[in-house]
């Protein structure tokens, strides 16, 4: 098996090419074949370097590799103004100076479903006229599109519009661009989008008309939001790079990409990289358009983060907080910044959660007025007091330690848990939303709790 992946360099790397990737990555590393990527970089203006190292960044951060050097398409040129005149030689191409308007008048003349045929109209150019275009001739019959995941659908020939295979200037057009590419690569199977459905005939045109055995198709269904309609920016991240930022883990994201619209036979959800390449199979993939969910995405991220185990998990929140820019916070503290990820990893589901929840605990209470306002008025500033003198007096100092002690406070108080615990807990973060009071409480240790105490008590 031999598949390829080919982005147009436009801008970054979307999730639903995201997933096209994936998917022909899976099939090649799951038979011994092999995945090539080709930057289909035709659109001068937009195909910037700096788009092509966007796409590349997103693959390798993903973990998605390719067999050889990446090819561009535009290397290729010559192989493919050499087929043009081949196919100009052979009269299965003429050259054509017909517009948009010649194809309609054409339309109207013969029936709308009749194809254009330009080798013996009025619009056909001259052999050696340079200037015109070239279409390829449509042959008689029918062209059938075998897909694995549609099926089987057939075109009548005489339906299809003899197609533009290059402009007037000489340059290829992409449907005969592809279907050369393809077929050195020795290419097997074409997995991509479905919005490339309406070029898979013109491109099987090209395949019959140089004699060559075309590759086997599957265009995937595109990614529709939560509320069913196309996958765009206002359903959240809509690149690679904005899933990275977000906190999200790459394996996290390659088992809930490999999700949409494909399922495993046992109907496992959490799946490893190894399990996904041995039980994928782009059969079963859906022909209806799957539905990315970013609140899916994050219930499986958390379950792909407290998968790594504490080690691996503080490992993973602390280069994303160097690289976030909180690198000097936590410096030199790996014992907090390991006690922190414990006591917090129950309630984060990306690591960007991370630091709103725990960051107090190396910068200091956050400024929450709406926390103070409801937590610190007189009544529970008098239980806060309290606390402070309970928690003054333990030792040692542990979970277990501080949680006994409040949990007593409350019961000599005859007040409710949360008016006694909630106090505490703005006090030592400024908010009332953070990992748990006791926990917080220890990990601070009894002088800087104390200190942080007395700081609001004192205001």
């Amino acid at each position: 098996m031999r598949v390829r992946f080919a982005p147009s360099p436009t801008g970054a790397l979307h999730i639903g090419g995201a997933r096209t990737a994936l998917y022909n990555w899976l099939m090649a590393r799951g038979s011994g074949g092999e995945l090539l990527l080709r930057i289909e970089d035709t659109d001068r203006e937009r195909s910037t370097p700096e788009n092509v190292e966007q796409i590349l960044d997103a693959l390798r951060w993903l973990g998605i590799d390719w067999d050889g050097d990446p090819a561009f398409q535009t290397q290729h040129e010559a192989r493919h103004r050499a087929v043009i005149q081949q196919l100009l030689a052979e009269d299965k191409a003429y050259r054509s100076h017909a517009k948009a308007d010649d194809v309609k008048a054409y339309k109207a003349e013969h029936g709308a479903d009749k194809g254009f045929r330009g080798a013996d109209h009025p619009t056909r150019a001259a052999g050696d006229d340079d200037s015109a275009a070239v279409r390829l001739r449509v042959p008689e019959g029918e062209t059938v599109v075998r897909d694995l995941i549609r099926g089987d659908t057939t075109f009548r020939n005489v339906h299809l519009d003899d197609p533009v295979i290059a402009r007037g200037d000489g340059s290829p057009l992409y449907n005969l661009a592809v279907a050369i590419d393809d077929l050195d690569a020795g290419i097997t199977h074409v997995v991509r989008g479905e919005d490339h459905l309406s070029n898979t005939p013109k491109q099987l045109l090209v395949y019959a008309a140089l004699g060559a055995e075309a590759p086997v198709f599957a265009h995937l269904p595109l990614l529709h939001g939560p509320d069913g309609k196309k996958l765009s920016k206002r359903h959240g991240a809509a690149s690679v790079q904005e899933l990275r930022d977000a906190g999200y883990l790459p394996d996290a994201v390659i088992n809930y990409l490999a999700l949409l619209g494909w399922g495993d036979e046992d109907d496992e959800t959490q799946l490893t990289r190894e399990q996904l390449k041995q039980r994928f199979d782009v059969n079963r993939v859906s022909k209806n358009p799957a539905r990315f969910d970013e609140q899916k995405l994050r219930w499986l991220n958390g379950k792909h983060l407290r998968a790594q185990g504490l080690d691996g998990l503080t490992a993973t929140i602390a280069e994303h907080l160097r690289r976030s820019g909180h690198g000097d916070a936590i410096a030199g503290r790996e014992e907090l910044l390991r006690t922190a990820v414990e006591i917090s990893q129950e309630k984060i589901q990306t690591v960007e959660d991370f630091w709103p929840l725990a960051g107090f605990l190396f910068t200091g209470p956050v400024d929450d007025p709406a926390a103070r306002e409801k937590w610190l008025d007189a009544p529970h500033r008098e239980h806060l007091a309290a606390a402070r003198e309970t928690l003054a007096g333990l030792d040692p100092f542990s979970v277990e330690a501080v949680d006994a002690a409040l949990r007593a406070l409350v019961g000599e108080r005859g007040a409710k848990a949360k008016d006694v615990f909630q106090p505490v807990r703005v006090a030592l973060a400024g908010t009332a939303i953070s990992p748990g009071v006791f926990e917080s409480a220890a990990a601070l240790g009894r002088d800087e709790t104390l200190r942080r105490i007395d700081t609001v008590l004192a205001g």
